[in-house]
This record gives structure tokens, C-alpha cells and sequence, in this order.
């Protein structure tokens, strides 16, 4: 049906059920097509209530810098274009935590933006299937038509792994996040392809993966610091597991970056603090959750002329501090 009007499934689904966000000619050949088709829906679906000029946001680990940085952009922008913002806490490391998360994203909210999709995640899919307007922000799900915002993730680990290079280092332990996110994924692919392009193989002793946290920064850095032949550079999943990083070489006696150079990834505001001075690749993260924003509400006030999906993709950049130098060795 939606293949043969030209149209998304969604806009199918809300003009079949007299949604006013759907242009009148759009309805009309919707209408048409089902006609011609012989299409009838299989039971009654009352019309969309008003919108209530509500947008749930979706983020994990409020503890973490990462997400307030994105959120002030995001409730500002939303704040002039008349919407209000409800906070949702998604527990993906709980099997229950996306399916009571769904649960509350209900047709009292007008769409969602998410910035904790996970690669195996059920919650994306969930909502495609409520026909809720939403927005992928920071990380994508690979097949997945709605629109996202990202940063360029694979170019940002090649400037990472090359700026490591550059400086003489070829002993480069990886401390990356999660595997489920397209963030971990497409940064450690670029630092691979970048080690690669140089003839330099990543050992792969020298690789940790974990969550996006202090703690595990700190974990994985002791191990890695404390071998036989420890390696003399860290490139580290984002900013938070580099500051753990940098709190174990300190509690191991090691100076960073006289005997382990340590780098980041997003610049929160945190990583150009005096205490750590920490060189990490940007990703412009107030551009992008205003985009964001303005590709959410478009959606909801007008997806019967949007379409597919939009993808927004940003540009990387490395921000030099104190915490990388030349090797040693």
C-alpha cells in the first residue's frame, strides 16, 4: 500500500486515520490508491488526539557529562519552537528497562528523541511501530528509516589513532565502548583503518571494551598500564572513560603524558578543565542536538511532506591539550 501511493508507512497509518499533519493531497491519493487497491483497515482507528506540544528526550546515565551537555541545547530550542521536554531514563542494561520505557511513550507525548539507540536495541523498532514521530541523535541503528543526527565517528577515530601516530607512537591500546553502538563501532573501525594505513597492526592485548564510564576507564587502564610492555598511548571511547583512564595512570605513579599519552573523544566541557587538560576529538554536540531539535519538530508538524528518513552527519576535529605528547620509545 504505502509502496504503491509513494509514501512512508506512517503517513499511510495517519492519513487512513484522518491525522490533520497530512496535506490534503497527500490524503487524497492515499485514499485513492486504498481504493484502487481494495485496501481496507482491519479495524477502527480513532483520530490522533491534539497535539500537547510535548517531546520526550531519552537518555541513560545522567551521571555522565556527556548527556546534560546535549540536553541545555536540546531543551532550548525546543523552549523557542513552543515545546516542553519530558526526561526519559532508558536502563539498557536491564532486559526489562526499554520495554517499560516503551510503555510510557504514549500518544501523550507528540515525539522522542533518543540518544541511547543500541544496535540490538527493540526500543527504536517499538516506536516506529506506535508511529511516533522520532529522532536518533548521537547514534544510529543500522536499517532503521527514521531521521539522526551524528557525527562523523569513523573519520573521528582516524584523527585520533593519526594524531597518536604523528607523535611516534605504534604500542596504541584502545579502550572502547560498549560493542552494541554505533558510536563504539564506527570510532574503533576509523582507528583501525588509520593504524592500517600506517603498517601498524592493533595488538589486540592491548584492547578493552566497556561501558562508557569512569569506572571502566579505570579498570581497563590499570589492566593495560600494569604489562610487561604496557602500551605508550590510550584512545579512549569518549571523554568520561578517558578521565578514568587518566586517574589510573596517576594512581599507578605515572605521569600523563610523560610515560602514557591519553586521548579523548566528544570535548565535553569537563575535558578543558586546568585538572585535566585532556586532547580529545570534538563532535560539535550543541550543533547537533539543535538540529536534532528542529528535525524532530518538523517531523511532527509536517511528516506527511517529509518522507523517508534524514540523516545529518558532522564533521570531527581534534582539540590538542595536555594529555598527548611524542613517544618515549
Amino acid at each position: 500500500m504505502a509502496q504503491a501511493a509513494g509514501v512512508s508507512q506512517s503517513t499511510v497509518s495517519r492519513a487512513l486515520r484522518g491525522d490533520t499533519r497530512v496535506r490534503a493531497d497527500t490524503r487524497r491519493l492515499i485514499e485513492e490508491t486504498a481504493e484502487r487497491l481494495g485496501y481496507r483497515p482491519g479495524w477502527a482507528v480513532p483520530p490522533s488526539p491534539p497535539r500537547s506540544h510535548t517531546v520526550g528526550v531519552v537518555v541513560s546515565d545522567l551521571t555522565n557529562p556527556f548527556f546534560p551537555t546535549l540536553l541545555t541545547p536540546v531543551h532550548d530550542e525546543l523552549q523557542i519552537m513552543g515545546y516542553r521536554v519530558v526526561l526519559f531514563a532508558e536502563r539498557t542494561d536491564l532486559p526489562t528497562g526499554q520495554e517499560a520505557l516503551v510503555n510510557l511513550l504514549n500518544r501523550s507525548i507528540d515525539g522522542v528523541l533518543v540518544t541511547t539507540a543500541t544496535l540490538d536495541s527493540r526500543l527504536g523498532e517499538a516506536l516506529v511501530g506506535r508511529d511516533l514521530p522520532m529522532v536518533l541523535l548521537n547514534r544510529y541503528v543500522d536499517g532503521m528509516d527514521v531521521d539522526r543526527v551524528t557525527a562523523d565517528n569513523h573519520r573521528g577515530g582516524r584523527t585520533a589513532a593519526r594524531h597518536l601516530l604523528d607523535l611516534g607512537h605504534r604500542d596504541i591500546g584502545v579502550i572502547r565502548g560498549p560493542a552494541n553502538t554505533s558510536t563504539s563501532r564506527d570510532r574503533h573501525a576509523g582507528i583501525v583503518d588509520s593504524l592500517a594505513e600506517a603498517g601498524v597492526a592493533l595488538d589486540e592485548r592491548f584492547v578493552r571494551e566497556g561501558p562508557y564510564s569512569h569506572q571502566s576507564g579505570y579498570q581497563h587502564a590499570r589492566e593495560l598500564l600494569r604489562l610487561a610492555t604496557p602500551p605508550t598511548a590510550l584512545v579512549c571511547g569518549n571523554d568520561v572513560i578517558a578521565f578514568g583512564a587518566i586517574d589510573a595512570a596517576r594512581s599507578l605513579g605515572l605521569d600523563v603524558p610523560g610515560d602514557v599519552s591519553v586521548l579523548g573523544f566528544d570535548d565535553v566541557p569537563m575535558a578543558s578543565w586546568e585538572v585535566f587538560q585532556l586532547t580529545t576529538v570534538r563532535q560539535p554536540l550543541s550543533e547537533m542536538a539543535r538540529t536534532a531539535a528542529r528535525l524532530l519538530v518538523e517531523r511532527i508538524e509536517h511528516d506527511g511532506e517529509i518522507g523517508a528518513g534524514r540523516e545529518r552527519l558532522f564533521a570531527t576535529s581534534l582539540v590538542q591539550r595536555a594529555t598527548t605528547r611524542r613517544a618515549a620509545r
